[in-house]
């Protein structure tokens, strides 16, 4: 998986946009709906295709959303759209025709199987996840069932057979605590903007940021400090940080909120298009767009600016 994974605009900006998936032509989201279609009658479903939908006589509903950020950002083009949408299809149909694992699966493997997952708003129906923990606005954490072929969100009714909700939680934190690091990225500039980028097929790669601190000493060998991190997690696999030291932190937030917001779009399984700092587990907002939504601001509190001063006063003795 690469650092990068917004596939070019292989049409031109020119070309007329798709209304729903503006990173597709109009040609582009045509010929996708189609194959959509094509690959459900395949595997023997006639299906409604609408916008960002699709539903069958039963009443299901199937989105679209994160296969098509998945087709535009496969390298090889629309050539490969065939393959992609056929897999995921059959992945979907799997997952739905099969019994459900928490009636098949013993209560111990469930619970070894759990993972923390950090989600945002447009994640998760808030309605069916009342125990959701806010982390920061906009911005969850859940617990989800990892399976062979998909990933199931845990519904308040879900987990409640399954045991305490606090033990859960602490059980589904040492498992992601587990997690080998797939791949790490440094981003660097000439003037000496640096941060670290984890990244990985795992559907909870960014969620890693629930468990920073180990994650910062697999992947730098060294502890954080009380000062914390400036974190992002723009979609589910990729968790970008800059470890809080000394001034170099600045140009890092400048950094991290420009590939934060790029890394947001068009991306499947999207999460924040914002840079945080962490500090002991909790994470305060440090970039937002601008009123008119076409740019970035950095938006820092008392806190943050006494130790912004207190940094560059250091570097300055």
């Amino acid at each position: 998986m690469g650092l990068f994974r917004r596939g070019p605009k292989r049409d031109g900006r020119d070309a007329p946009r798709d209304p729903e998936f503006s990173f597709f032509s109009a040609d582009e989201g045509t010929r996708f709906r189609a194959q959509v279609r094509e690959a459900f009658a395949e595997s023997g479903l006639e299906v409604t295709v609408y916008a960002d939908v699709v539903t069958d006589s039963a009443g299901r509903q199937f989105g679209l959303a994160n296969l098509a950020a998945v087709c535009h950002n496969d390298d090889r083009g629309p050539r490969a759209w065939p393959e992609l949408v056929r897999q995921h299809v059959g992945m979907v149909l799997r997952t739905m025709d099969a019994p459900s694992a928490l009636d098949t699966l013993p209560t111990e493997q469930i619970r070894a199987q759990l993972y923390p997952r950090v989600v945002g708003r447009d994640g998760f129906n808030p309605e069916n996840f009342g125990y959701a923990r806010p982390l920061a606005p906009d911005l969850y954490e859940i617990i989800a069932l990892d399976l062979p072929e998909s990933v199931m969100m845990l519904t308040d009714e879900a987990l409640e057979p399954l045991g305490d909700l606090q033990y859960l939680r602490d059980q589904a934190l040492y498992n992601l605590r587990g997690l080998p690091v797939e791949g790490h990225e440094t981003v660097k500039d000439a003037e000496g903007m640096r941060f670290e980028v984890v990244l990985g097929d795992s559907f909870y790669t960014a969620s890693r940021v629930l468990a920073l601190d180990s994650v910062v000493r697999q992947v730098t060998g060294e502890q954080l400090t009380d000062d914390g991190a400036l974190v992002a997690m723009p979609f589910r696999h990729q968790l970008a940080f800059h470890a809080i030291r000394d001034a170099g932190m600045i140009s890092a937030l400048d950094g991290m909120a420009s590939f934060a917001a790029s890394s947001y779009v068009d991306t499947p399984g999207a999460i924040s298009p914002y840079v945080y700092w962490w500090r002991q587990g909790t994470l305060t907002q440090l970039s937002d767009h601008d009123e008119d939504g076409d740019g970035l601001r950095i938006v820092i509190g008392d806190e943050f600016q006494e130790l912004l001063e207190r940094l560059v006063a250091k570097g300055q003795e």
